[in-house]
């Protein structure tokens, strides 16, 4: 079905300037005839650039309120005119209606290029959801994986200063006791010697008592998933996962023909990174990690979120089963934790921005540093996607309240359901 030009008049409440014609092609079935006086202004103070509010791709909007739609144009707007990120690309679904749209830019610097609907984004901790637990969960369904085995078992140097006792559940929901991540100063290469500190890290709780955040949690789950399947965790997802799923721009080390689509980050080194993980420790290693490391499009993570929606399967491709899929996006972890976190997703916890203020419990998603979100409410079926580059060009943009908004928005936009 052909895209249209906003719902029902919609336009962003930014202040119309004299035109500036960029036309531009959009991804196959989809097709828009250049931006004409949907042209708008919102300044970048010494940058002088113009950040471009893009017509909307939308399906017919039955059940998307065009009210609530325009607000999250707005939103996007004001915060890049407060140079909290160059330019998004946002994908609101429910049932059979979705709204796709990109606003402002995908790069600033060495020049500045006008953000597409088909951008290609770092997106940093989504990893985590996108490859790393999927995977894990397709073996568990094998059976070759236990989820309540210890680490050890899998990766037999995990040991010592009690960690024979941390299972692969509890690297799933955080609850490890492992820290953060691991140091990259000085720097190091090579995804052995990250496999070597992550076994070497020591417990900062014992394990299953304390929810805490951890790369090096999915780092080991990374390891694991390669050992078991004997395929690197980037071959296994695009084999088993994004292959299936059609998702034709979604996976580790991107190639260079993705070039041009892909949102740059930050200066590293003297380098704006580009089609490498921002991440360092991602980077350190190669650009595979169970972390961090994945790239991908706004279309191909709403494949993805309705692959999950659907219990495991999306046009005639099996996933994941769907009582898996159930009990991935259940609270897992124990009885008495403030934090409710499920195999991989987040459900309610401190990092839990993007379900807004309205997504039930109940609804799970994640982000990532660079500045993406994901948020799936089955009750509902609606799911909103969030892609930002927010880290370029300098690294002091900061999207956490707009995951916050766009998502409230997202769901009052929803017009036949009651989430009271």
């Amino acid at each position: 079905m052909p895209c249209h030009h906003g719902i029902g008049g919609i336009r962003p409440e930014v202040e119309v300037v004299p035109v500036v014609r960029f036309p531009f092609v959009s991804p196959a079935n989809h097709s828009y005839h250049g931006i004409g006086n949907m042209n708008k202004k919102l300044s970048r103070g010494a940058l002088g650039l113009l950040l471009i509010v893009l017509p909307a791709c939308v399906t017919p909007v039955q059940h998307l309120d065009p009210a609530r739609l325009e607000k999250i144009d707005a939103a996007i707007g004001r915060a890049m005119d407060e140079h909290r990120l160059p330019g998004a690309v946002v994908w609101v679904e429910h049932g059979s209606s979705h709204y796709w749209k990109a606003y402002g830019h995908r790069a600033l610097i060495p020049a500045a290029e006008t953000m597409t609907d088909d951008t290609i984004f770092d997106v940093a901790s989504l990893t985590k959801v996108l490859a790393t637990a999927p995977a894990v969960m397709i073996l568990w369904e094998r059976g070759q994986i236990k989820l309540d085995e210890p680490v050890h078992s899998y990766i037999p140097e995990f040991s010592g200063d009690g960690k024979e006792r941390v299972t692969v559940r509890q690297l799933l929901t955080h609850t490890s006791g492992l820290p953060e991540g691991i140091s990259t100063h000085p720097p190091w290469l090579g995804a052995e010697t990250a496999i070597h500190m992550a076994c070497a890290a020591k417990l900062k709780a014992p394990p299953g008592r304390e929810f805490l955040y951890s790369d090096v949690n999915f780092i080991l789950l990374g390891e694991i998933v390669a050992r078991v399947s004997h395929a690197p965790l980037n071959e296994f997802c695009a084999r088993e996962i994004y292959g299936p799923l059609k998702m034709v721009d979604t996976g580790f080390l991107p190639g260079k023909e993705k070039l041009p689509r892909i949102a740059p980050t930050q200066m590293t080194a003297g380098v704006m990174l580009r089609g490498e993980a921002h991440d360092p420790t991602a980077r350190f290693m190669g650009g595979v990690a169970g972390h961090a490391g994945v790239f991908s499009t706004a279309p191909d993570l709403a494949r993805y979120a309705r692959m999950m929606l659907n219990l495991g399967e999306l046009d005639g491709a099996r996933i994941l089963k769907p009582d898996t899929v159930r009990m991935m996006t259940r609270a897992q972890t124990p009885p008495g934790l403030k934090a409710l976190r499920g195999l991989g997703w987040d459900i309610d916890s401190g990092y839990s921005a993007a379900r807004g203020a309205h997504f039930p419990f109940g609804s799970y998603g994640h982000t990532g540093f660079t500045g993406v979100a994901l948020w799936i409410d089955p009750f509902s079926r609606t799911f909103f996607i969030f892609l930002s580059n927010r880290l370029h060009p300098d690294g002091s943009g900061n999207v956490l309240g707009l995951y916050r908004t766009v998502s409230t928005l997202a769901a009052e936009a929803v017009t036949d359901f009651d989430f009271k």
